[in-house]
C-alpha cells in the first residue's frame, strides 16, 4: 500500500538529550496510525519534525512521494496536546480567522463552519466569547479547525484529553468518517483502548527508538503467546486431564450461570489447536473455542518494560 508518510532514519537531539535515534515508519495511506510511548519518548518531536516546525538532524522525511517541505503544510492538519486559542474573541470570528490562515475564502469558510458546528452540536456558541466556553466545547472548536480544510494528513496529539465519554465518542465517530472520506490520521495517545478502537497500525517509541510496529490485529494475535479459552458443558476432571498433555499451561474456570465452565491454556504450537480441540470435543460439549488476545494496554507494558530491560540490563561477560 502506498505510504502518505515515510520516516527514514530520523535523528533529532538537544541539548544534552537525543530526542529520536534513528527512527523509521511509514504511515499508510488511508489509514489510523497510532504514534504511542511513555512521556519523553519522543513522539512529540517526531510529529514536530513531520508538521516541519523542526528539522531532523539526520534522516529524511518523505509526504506523499517527496521529501517534505514547507509547501506541504497546507495538507496537514494538526491538532497539539498544548491549544491554545485567543480568550477574547468570539468563537465564531476565531474559527473563520484561522480557517483564513488555512487558505479558504471568507465565503468557503464561514458555510463549512457553520455546518461543522452544526454537527457538533456548538452553533449557539457562535457569538460567545472564547472564555465562556469549557474545555470540552473549546476542543470542539479547534477540533474543527483542524480538520476544516480536507488536509490529506491529520495529526491528533492526544484529541480526547478533557472530554466526556459522550463527546469522546462523537470524536471518535467523526476521525474514522475522515479516514473512510480519504484522510490518514496519525493519532498520539496514552489511551490504550482508544487505540484498539481506532488504529489500524501503530508505531511504539521507546527512549528516542522505534521499539514495535505493525498492525494493531495482527500485533494482538502475535502476542497472544498461543493462548486460547475453551467453554464446554461436561465432566472438568475428564476434560483437564484429557487436554492436559497437548498443552503448556491449564488453568479451570468454574461454570457460569449459563451452566458453562471454561478452561485457559497455552498451546505448544499454533497447529495444535485442532488436535486439542478434537480431543476435548470427545470428553465434553464444547460451547466456544476463542484465542485469548491480550489488549495493547498489555502489549505497551510488556514491549516497554522489556526494552528498559534490555537498555539498563549490562551484557553478559
Amino acid at each position: 500500500m502506498e505510504n502518505i508518510i515515510t520516516v527514514d532514519n530520523v535523528s533529532k537531539a538537544f541539548t544534552n538529550h537525543v530526542a529520536l535515534d534513528d527512527v523509521s515508519l511509514e504511515v499508510p495511506r488511508g489509514k489510523v496510525y497510532g504514534l504511542l510511548g511513555p512521556n519523553g519518548a519522543g513522539k512529540t518531536t517526531l510529529i514536530r519534525i513531520i508538521n516541519h516546525i523542526t528539522a531532523p538532524d539526520k534522516g529524511r522525511v518523505i509526504f506523499d512521494g517527496h521529501d517534505l517541505t514547507a509547501a506541504d503544510i497546507v495538507n496537514i492538519g494538526y491538532l497539539p496536546e498544548e491549544r491554545g486559542l485567543y480568550k477574547k474573541m468570539k468563537v465564531g470570528d476565531q474559527a473563520l480567522f484561522f480557517a483564513r490562515l488555512k487558505g479558504l475564502s471568507k465565503q468557503q469558510a464561514e458555510k463549512s463552519l457553520r455546518e461543522w458546528f452544526d454537527k457538533l452540536e456548538i452553533s449557539s456558541w457562535w457569538n460567545k466569547k472564547v472564555e465562556e466556553l469549557s474545555k470540552g466545547m473549546a476542543q470542539k472548536v479547534q477540533f474543527i479547525v483542524t480538520v476544516l480544510h480536507n488536509p490529506r494528513l491529520l495529526i491528533f496529539d492526544e484529541p480526547f484529553s478533557g472530554f466526556d465519554p459522550i463527546n469522546a465518542n462523537v470524536l471518535k465517530r467523526e476521525i474514522l468518517a475522515l479516514r473512510d472520506a480519504g484522510a490518514t490520521v496519525i493519532f498520539s495517545t496514552h489511551n490504550m483502548a482508544s487505540v484498539e478502537e481506532l488504529c489500524d497500525n501503530i508505531t511504539l517509541i521507546n527512549k528516542s527508538h522505534n521499539i514495535l510496529t505493525g498492525n494493531v490485529a495482527e500485533l494482538r494475535r502475535r502476542f497472544s503467546d498461543n493462548r486460547y479459552e475453551l467453554g464446554y458443558e461436561g465432566d472438568e476432571k475428564a476434560l483437564v486431564s484429557a487436554i492436559t498433555p497437548l498443552v503448556k499451561v491449564i488453568e479451570p474456570i468454574p461454570a457460569d450461570r449459563d451452566g458453562i465452565s471454561r478452561v485457559r491454556f497455552s498451546l505448544n504450537a499454533p497447529d495444535d489447536s485442532r488436535t486439542v480441540l478434537a480431543t476435548a470435543n470427545a470428553n465434553a460439549l464444547i460451547r466456544t473455542f476463542n484465542p485469548l488476545l491480550p489488549s495493547m494496554d498489555e502489549i505497551f507494558i510488556r514491549t516497554v518494560e522489556e526494552s528498559n530491560h534490555q537498555t539498563t540490563t549490562p551484557p553478559a561477560i
